[in-house]
């Protein structure tokens, strides 16, 4: 055997371990799966805060402990706190909403006839040649709809309270993982660097990547989401527009989806004050809603997301949609993040390509 030749025995270990790593890892992704909101939350809440702890090492003396508290403590006071007392409000409002509903307080019904009658007459027209021109048969669909909406509304506001102790405990895990992350994740990095088999180089920039993204993304969307709402519910507020809380968390939610989610939810109700005959309420929420919201989603959103991925507008919304779609609301983030790392990772696969020589002359 020559020197050169390798040793049978360390091949046989490399390609052990190989097969270890690739049996192993999955079957960890496998059992952290059911978890994997939790910590990617984890994940996000120490890359957010991981500077604040940064400045809070040395006041106090290079104490990991204590800086990683306090840096928790922040947590609870800024993101947890507001959170609870916006979803309680939420909770009792939409319970609110649903007794309403079910006891006839409220009677979408009547406004629909108001609507139906005080429809112009070409749409009256336009209507009847698509066959639904007749009032009654349109209620009982309605009556139908709105049944199974007040359902889903006592259902969620009940489940919410149901729901409490799995999310107190989802809530829990996320703190106790975050807690960890923000005190040891400069050794968690550094030895994901050790373990990588790409060139430190770009080991960094792929790291760099995740973070600036996650970042972006996070920071990014939430600020839009909650400017949006908040616009949005103090619109609804000032034109008397019942559970403007409700309307307006739900504004911010449906903000995440680029270009159209608020207008989900203020334009119908704008189009409703047309046709019910407050036309003034109308006009003033159309053009709240697409000069004043609309323009917060398309000079926000590119400035404080698409700036920093470095992500073209229409990558981040198409992907932001798709990552919505395939993981539910933390698509959002995971969408992005996605793209990004795929354009980082091709990006590194050109560079260690050697330049293709030129095709000769004929």
């Amino acid at each position: 055997m020559s020197p050169a030749d390798p040793d049978p025995a360390d091949y046989l270990e490399r390609r052990a371990l190989l097969v270890l790593l690739v049996t192993v890892t999955p079957a960890l992704g496998w059992v952290l799966l059911p978890f994997y909101g939790t910590i990617l939350w984890g994940a996000i809440i120490a890359l957010l805060f991981e500077p604040l702890h940064r400045r809070l090492l040395p006041r106090m003396k290079q104490r990991r402990n204590v800086a990683a508290m306090l840096t928790l403590l922040v947590v609870l006071l800024v993101v947890v706190l507001p959170f609870a007392l916006l979803t309680a409000s939420l909770a009792r409002e939409a319970a609110q909403l649903a007794q309403r509903l079910q006891s006839g307080e409220v009677n979408p019904a009547l406004y629909f006839r108001g609507l139906f009658d005080a429809l112009p007459a070409w749409m009256a027209a336009l209507l009847d040649r698509m066959g639904l021109a007749d009032f009654d048969t349109l209620q009982r669909k309605f009556a139908a709809a709105i049944a199974q909406g007040t359902q889903f509304l006592a259902t969620q506001a009940l489940g919410i309270g149901l729901n409490t102790f799995d999310f107190v405990t989802s809530l829990a895990i996320t703190l106790y993982l975050s807690y960890f992350l923000i005190r040891d994740g400069d050794r968690a990095l550094r030895v994901l660097r050790r373990a990588s088999p790409l060139t430190p180089l770009h080991t960094q920039e792929l790291i760099d990547k995740f973070g600036t993204v996650i970042r972006a993304t996070v920071k990014g969307n939430l600020l839009v989401a909650v400017v949006q709402g908040a616009l949005g519910g103090l619109a609804f507020w000032f034109l008397d527009v019942g559970a403007a809380l409700l309307w307006a968390v739900l504004m911010a939610v449906l903000s995440l989806l680029p270009a159209v989610g608020a207008a989900l939810v203020w334009l119908p109700v704008a189009i409703y004050l047309l046709l019910s005959g407050s036309t003034w309420q109308g006009v003033a929420l159309m053009a709240w809603g697409a000069l004043v919201i609309g323009l917060v989603d398309n000079l926000l959103r590119p400035m404080l997301v698409g700036k920093d991925t470095r992500l073209p507008d229409a990558v981040v919304m198409i992907t932001t949609l798709g990552g919505l779609a395939v993981f539910g609301l933390n698509g959002f983030v995971l969408g992005p993040a996605i793209a990004a790392m795929f354009v980082a990772v091709w990006h590194i696969h050109r560079s260690m390509r050697p330049d293709e020589p030129a095709a000769p002359r004929g």
